[in-house]
């Protein structure tokens, strides 16, 4: 099953009924290497998800969702396992970091702002979904709309006219005939892009709105007005006129036609349900909040902003710009590296609401060679393509990525461990002077070998400080 794009909620829908938690977990397995643990907690959360779907709706309403804290250092796959499951779902997703919130009364972002971010998000997904629904009809209104540019609509009415045989036509259907023949050679020139460098004239929207402030002792985030729906209310919609080529005069019609077609009412009305039902925070940082009053200095907020984040989790209802959101059954994934504190630190309330704790591992060297080449879009992958687009085929010999594991494993265990996001420095720092020729090499074979990896990271690593830089 391909989750490259979000699919449509009809075949989504259809696909996740048959996927089992075993299946997700080898779906997860194509992006994600190792963490058997945390796989399966998420398998499990997803599937029992579907499953309450399928429950009578007054014994759906009391099956709230099982929380999941991820446990781990950081760049072992915390992140990426919650965002794969959201794309394999077709759920509305956000990342947030609890790191950026603060207690009631202090300046800072607030916890319900992210309930209004997901609701975002959700509509401007189901918005996509809709747009390809009817971008067909979009695109032939729009060139209706430019051939009439193009050609103007004759005038119906005609003095009658006597052909040489003396037979009376009526010269306004002759006109007529005419006309939608001169129409169909101009389609077809336009849609061959012939008529793509002539210049028309059109009708835009204008966007320069009178200026004025807002004094309000809220915030803006918990200001639930829609400024920019009220002023075309206010001052009325106006438009001007300006010339453009045809290829952006059509593009620009196309998508007036399309928020034309697409009923606003409708997606917000369906986003808001698909953020109810099947939402998806990622908390992180959630190790940064952890800890008790201390009555002074940076920790005098984070049991506060602690407390504000309970009720989100336990199930409140939030106020947005677009209607109440209920919070109750949105899946909330918690994850912090708890270095210095520990899950046991959070305040008793929020622990409980976090059911399913699972342990992520740190990466071993097989999991680098595996991190490297097994995933559907690896880093190996990732550089062969783009060093492709100079035209150089690059090349790794299996002893190379060996290295470069055993060199990133080295690095993590002398220095801060990093995770597999040491990888992206350590192959930046290998391929640095192929980069830089490859616009040079044009049509050329390069083979990076064991030998290769050293030459370029043998000083690097040698000395320690120096390595804390650069890699």
């Amino acid at each position: 099953m391909a989750i490259y794009l979000p699919a449509t909620a009809e075949e989504t829908g259809a696909a996740l009924d048959e996927l089992t938690p075993r299946e997700i977990v080898a779906e997860l397995d194509k992006y994600v290497v190792g963490q058997k643990d945390a796989k399966r907690a998420v398998a499990i959360a997803l599937r029992n998800r579907m499953r309450r779907q399928k429950l009578p709706p007054d014994m759906a309403e009391e099956v709230i969702p099982k929380n999941i804290i991820m446990i781990g250092p950081t760049g072992v796959g915390k992140t990426e396992i919650a965002r794969r499951l959201a794309k394999l779902a077709n759920s509305p997703f956000l990342k947030v970091e609890a790191s950026k919130f603060t207690e009631v009364g202090y300046v800072g972002r607030d916890v319900e702002s992210m309930i209004r971010d997901l609701v975002e998000i959700a509509i401007e997904n189901v918005r996509e979904e809709k747009l390809e629904d009817v971008s067909d009809k979009a695109e032939l209104n729009a060139e209706e709309r430019l051939l009439d540019i193009l050609l103007p609509p004759a005038s119906a009415t005609r003095p009658a006219d006597t052909t040489a045989g003396g037979v009376v036509l009526d010269g306004g259907t002759a006109i007529t005939e005419s006309h939608s023949r001169t129409r169909e050679k101009l389609r077809q020139q336009l849609r061959e892009g012939k008529l793509d460098e002539r210049t028309v004239e059109i009708e835009v929207r204008e966007r320069n709105f009178p200026s004025f402030e807002i004094i309000s002792n809220q915030g803006v985030e918990e200001m639930d007005v829609n400024i920019k729906d009220m002023l075309p209310n206010i001052f009325g919609q106006r438009t001007k006129k300006r010339k453009m080529k045809v290829n952006e005069a059509f593009e620009y019609l196309i998508q007036e036609e399309e928020q034309r077609l697409i009923d606003m009412d409708q997606v917000t009305r369906m986003a808001i349900d698909r953020v109810e039902d099947s939402g998806i925070i990622f908390l992180d940082e959630i190790d940064k909040i952890a800890g008790r009053e201390s009555g002074h200095g940076p920790d005098v907020s984070r049991e506060g902003v602690q407390r504000d984040i309970l009720p989100i989790v336990e199930g409140t209802t939030v106020n947005t710009r677009y209607g109440m959101v209920r919070t109750d059954h949105i899946l909330f994934v918690a994850a912090g590296a708890f270095h210095v504190s520990k899950p046991s630190d959070l305040i008793p309330e929020l622990q409980g609401r976090f059911p399913i704790r699972v342990e992520l591992q740190s990466l071993t060297m097989e999991d680098f060679i595996r991190i490297l080449t097994e995933p559907k879009s690896s880093l190996v992958k990732q550089y062969v393509a783009l060093l492709e687009t100079e035209g150089v085929k690059l090349e790794f010999t299996k002893e190379s990525l060996e290295e470069v594991a055993r060199f990133a494993f080295r690095v993590n265990e002398g220095t801060e461990n990093i995770g597999a996001r040491r990888l992206h420095t350590i192959m930046e720092r290998v391929l640095d002077v192929i980069s830089f020729e490859a616009p040079e090499k044009k049509g050329e074979q390069v083979k990076v070998d064991a030998p290769y990896v050293r030459q370029m990271l043998a000083d690097i690593v040698k000395d320690q400080d120096l390595s804390r830089y650069i890699l």
